[in-house]
């Protein structure tokens, strides 16, 4: 029995033309400088001695310009007579083990010979104390031993709760250095909890571990930097809330109404925490995102994995269909145990599964009640990092006619 019907295979699926999103926000070019002048002040200065070994904790997003500011760092801790090294800060990411977590910085460029770090990775943690309600607080053993951790992090809206400290240093400290089991132990008191959770443990990180000072780096609406700044320790609680406000106002979205289809050519950890952005999509794996003003969006189509994500396709429960392509690159076991030390099963859930992307319109089109299947309103992206260039259908053109913030590309 055939999965589409005659009549639906006749569906003749509308041209789509490309146009690019102006969002207008500009970043930072010279990056080395920026990082230096962040480094090279009175206080920081003064904090690093030498002889010191130092941490650099760096995760596993793919921030734009990654290991330019890392090297960055590096030299800069190494011309103060320091003798920084890189440890991986992220949680049960690579497969919850030391080598897939080196992978996992190789593949941003993140290693030995480019960098000129040495990068210890492991997975061995020890306890360094508990917040008011008991929980256990846990941390990287090599970091932890060293004369001073600096965390580098990307200050950006969390996809799947809404605080005033979201994903950035503070979450950084308590998931990505807690590695596997102190990332699956948090995880356990549930996101809803994570507004209060995570500034709890953090606070307890920066008063019983060598935490020295923090990289917040913010990128714009183009996914380049536009923000980098250094964070004293004792600071970062108080900084970071206003810090979130500006990557807020410098978030992308897709500046149309209302989309029957949306079709994702690949999603992925290096694009997304939950794979595909709910700030972009408007989706999480518990229902709409709150508070979203975004698209009302009918149904999602996934295409592929980004390279990046090494097989780890944690976010694809967001759609509702994918193609036989999609299930042949994804890595279960790397899926498996970030999903489940995440606490959050239904990320890894395949939807339904077609034979090719048109196919998977037409099935997607198929289920979108009320619609004209002969005229349906679809955009397509590259993903939800990367949405100033997208994809409409021809008949969404009065969408945008008139619209000084949509330019027609081709």
């Amino acid at each position: 029995m055939p999965v589409l019907t005659e009549s639906a295979l006749s569906i003749k699926l509308p041209e789509m033309i490309k146009v690019r999103q102006k969002f207008g926000i500009h970043g930072i070019n010279d990056i080395e400088s920026a990082v230096s002048n962040e480094i090279y002040n009175n206080t920081i200065v003064k904090m690093v001695k030498p002889g010191q070994k130092i941490a650099i904790a760096v995760g596993s997003r793919g921030i734009f310009n990654l290991a330019e500011i890392v090297k960055t760092v590096g030299n800069c801790l190494k011309r103060l007579g320091a003798k920084p090294f890189i440890v991986p800060a992220m949680g049960s990411h690579g497969g919850g083990t030391a080598e897939g977590q080196r992978e996992v910085l190789n593949s941003y460029g993140i290693n030995e010979n480019r960098i000129g770090l040495p990068i210890v990775s492991s997975m061995e943690v020890l306890k360094v104390g508990e917040t008011v309600d008991k929980i256990p607080v846990l941390m990287d053993r090599v970091a932890y031993e060293s004369d001073m951790i600096v965390p580098i992090a990307r200050i950006k809206p969390h996809t799947d709760y809404k605080a005033s400290i979201e994903s950035g240093l503070c979450k950084m400290m308590a998931i990505g250095l807690g590695k596997h089991e102190g990332c699956s132990r948090l995880h356990k008191e549930g996101f809803e909890r994570f507004g209060k959770v995570i500034p709890e443990v953090a606070e307890v990180i920066i008063k019983q571990t060598p935490i020295g000072f923090g990289i917040a780096i913010i990128e714009n609406a183009y996914d380049r930097t536009a923000f980098i700044k250094a964070v004293i320790a004792d600071e970062i609680l108080n900084e970071e809330p206003g810090m979130l406000n500006v990557a807020k106002s410098m978030m992308p979205k897709i500046m149309l109404p209302d989309i029957d289809v949306l079709i994702v050519e690949q999603i992925g950890k290096d694009i997304s925490g939950a794979g595909m952005d709910p700030n972009i999509i408007g989706r999480t794996t518990k229902g709409k995102l709150q508070g979203f003003e975004g698209p009302d969006i009918k149904r999602i189509i996934v295409l592929s994995l980004s390279e990046n994500t090494h097989g780890n396709a944690c976010g694809i429960g967001l759609a509702d269909f994918t193609v036989k392509h999609f299930l042949e690159s994804v890595n279960y076991t790397s899926t498996y145990a970030n999903v489940i030390a995440s606490g959050n099963p239904e990320a890894g859930r395949i939807p339904i599964v077609m034979e090719n992307e048109t196919e998977a319109v037409i099935a997607a089109l198929s289920c979108c009640p009320g619609i004209n299947e002969n005229n349906p309103k679809i955009v397509r992206i590259k993903n939800t990092l990367h949405v100033e260039e997208i994809f409409i259908s021809k008949n969404m053109m009065p969408d945008i006619e008139g619209n000084a913030l949509f330019e027609i590309v081709g």
